[in-house]
């Protein structure tokens, strides 16, 4: 396997992105959304894929946790495409459980931008 030094310079870029993305999501900032994810993006949950806008639907709906934060975050970015790999903690407003989910998001250098082309996590209780 080849270890690739990231720029600092993406990296400024793609950790800023992956704060943006989980901020987005326990707000429903649906605006901030629709900035950074392409056009073509997909996400996966445990049985569901959505596209970009049945996901920008999805994130308009008052959010089913709160106290969503992410831990052990790792970067790996490979030419123009960046890995983001995650843990994220949460709490379930229907049953107040404190829940875990594991994730990884994929970002993808067009046209000189930074945007989200893929997620996909392993959620229970979203």
């Amino acid at each position: 396997m080849n270890d690739v030094k990231p720029s600092s310079e993406d990296l400024a870029i793609v950790e800023p992105l992956n704060n943006d993305y989980v901020q987005s999501d326990q707000h429903n900032d649906v605006k901030r959304f629709s900035e950074f994810l392409a056009e073509d993006f997909i996400v996966q949950t445990p049985g569901v894929a959505r596209n970009r806008a049945e996901f920008l639907e999805y994130i308009a709906e008052p959010r089913p946790f709160k106290d969503l934060s992410v831990h052990d975050v790792k970067i790996r970015i490979l030419s123009d495409v960046a890995l983001i790999h995650g843990r994220s903690t949460y709490t379930v407003l229907a049953d107040g459980s404190e829940q875990e989910a594991l994730y990884t998001d994929t970002y993808q250098k067009r046209g000189g931008t930074w945007v989200c082309v893929s997620a996909w996590a392993i959620a229970p209780g979203t």
